[in-house]
């Protein structure tokens, strides 16, 4: 099993003590990241358990227990990997300040899960949260997610979430697990899109609709995610940096080791 760059409490000291102009991210495997700006450090999508019938390849950086510095936590929606019951339910109980931001349609599945009603924040598309501290502001935006169908319902909004995290003129956008569908670049381009993490394994999007996404809406880097983590994942690593180097040159990106710390640049 490949151990993760940093892991445990090292991580967690390693977030405290990073301050910067620009976020930073670090990669927890899957679709999990941190995303920290200045003193504001959100976790989207945080998986670190075991899940049942699929091996990890990667060790976990962390478990829940050892997230004690969230601010708030993402979940863009209720499957298994990206709604991770034993990781969130000790994170909130380690991070007394942070509440879980998920679909609304995903509050039961959460608080049978073990999560209180009262930590919660449900949200749907076109949604705005907000977010204060240290004189800092943040604003999160909803955005539907396709996987691979939209699923509107009037009673319980889109089940499937993506995340447009705005610090200051930079923007993280999360698209959880998500296929391109009609809208979508649309919805996105306004936003100026810093940085894009994007899936490219399982039924998401292929290598080359990743990296179009990414050019349609005028993203500075993309970031492939959802990939690596487990034993039935297909090796899209390798295919998205030949890619990206043969065919898309222009186009910036970085590829995450578990663990890994990194920091937008500003230009």
């Amino acid at each position: 099993m490949l151990q993760p760059r940093k892991s445990g409490r090292a991580l967690i000291e390693e977030i405290g003590r990073t301050i910067t102009a620009t976020p930073t991210l670090w990669w927890l495997g899957h679709s999990g990241f941190i995303v920290r700006f200045a003193t504001i450090t959100f976790y989207i999508d945080p998986c670190l358990s075991e899940l049942p019938g699929r091996r990890r390849l990667i060790s976990p950086p962390l478990c829940g227990a050892d997230v004690d510095n969230a601010d708030m936590i993402f979940a863009t929606h209720a499957h298994a990997g990206h709604l991770d019951a034993a990781t969130l339910v000790p994170m909130v109980a380690a991070s007394k300040q942070a509440k879980l931001v998920l679909p609304k349609s995903a509050a039961e599945a959460a608080h049978a899960a073990g999560v209180p009603y009262e930590r919660m924040t449900t949200t749907d598309a076109d949604l705005r949260i907000e977010y204060f501290k240290d004189d800092l502001y943040g604003r999160v935006y909803a955005v539907p997610s396709a996987h691979p169908q939209l699923d509107w319902t009037p009673a319980a909004g889109y089940p499937y979430l993506g995340y447009l995290i705005r610090f200051g003129r930079w923007t993280i956008y999360h698209a959880g697990d998500c296929v391109l569908y009609s809208g979508l670049v649309d919805r996105l381009r306004p936003f100026s899109v810093s940085v894009a993490l994007l899936p490219i394994g399982g039924n998401n999007f292929s290598v080359n609709e990743a990296a179009q996404l990414a050019a349609d809406i005028g993203a500075a880097w993309i970031v492939p995610m959802h990939y690596g983590t487990f034993a039935d994942d297909k090796g899209e690593e390798s295919s998205f940096i030949l890619h990206m180097l043969g065919h898309r040159p222009e186009q910036q990106f970085k590829v995450f080791q578990c663990g890994e710390k990194w920091t937008v640049p500003e230009d």
